[in-house]
């Protein structure tokens, strides 16, 4: 009996941490920036787009909420966004390139209005 609870109890608890973190289709997180808030849209990163969870999680983006922090300096390299907007071809599509200005508008948008939705590569649906 006691096993069957802990067994019980730790689904629970990965079930209820999967879904408050999940950015699944639908879902958006927003993330502040000096350039203009920056929204990563669920829609276009995910199994649509031949993406997996373990395509970006835990690397380069860690789970923990807010850990994601990245420079100007980080657009110019394969590390986080990089490793599939580099302006190549990934799941059958040619996916902007993060580190040229004329896609700045397309993560980055001022004042109220919403980021464009975009296909996007591997990268992630959340679980």
């Amino acid at each position: 009996m006691k096993i069957a609870t802990l067994i019980l109890s730790l689904f629970v608890a990965f079930a209820l941490v999967g879904s408050a973190m999940a950015v699944g289709p639908g879902k958006s997180v927003e993330y502040a920036c000096g350039a203009g808030k920056v929204m990563f849209n669920g829609d276009t990163h995910g199994m649509k787009q031949g993406m997996k969870c373990n395509d970006c999680h835990p690397k380069p983006f860690a789970m923990k909420k807010a850990a994601f922090k990245m420079t100007k300096e980080d657009h110019g390299k394969a590390d986080f966004c990089g490793k599939c907007h580099d302006g190549k071809e990934h799941n059958g599509k040619v996916v902007f390139s993060q580190s040229d200005e004329k896609d700045c508008g397309k993560c980055h948008v001022k004042g109220d209005a919403e980021a464009p939705k975009t296909e996007a590569p591997a990268a992630e649906e959340k679980k």
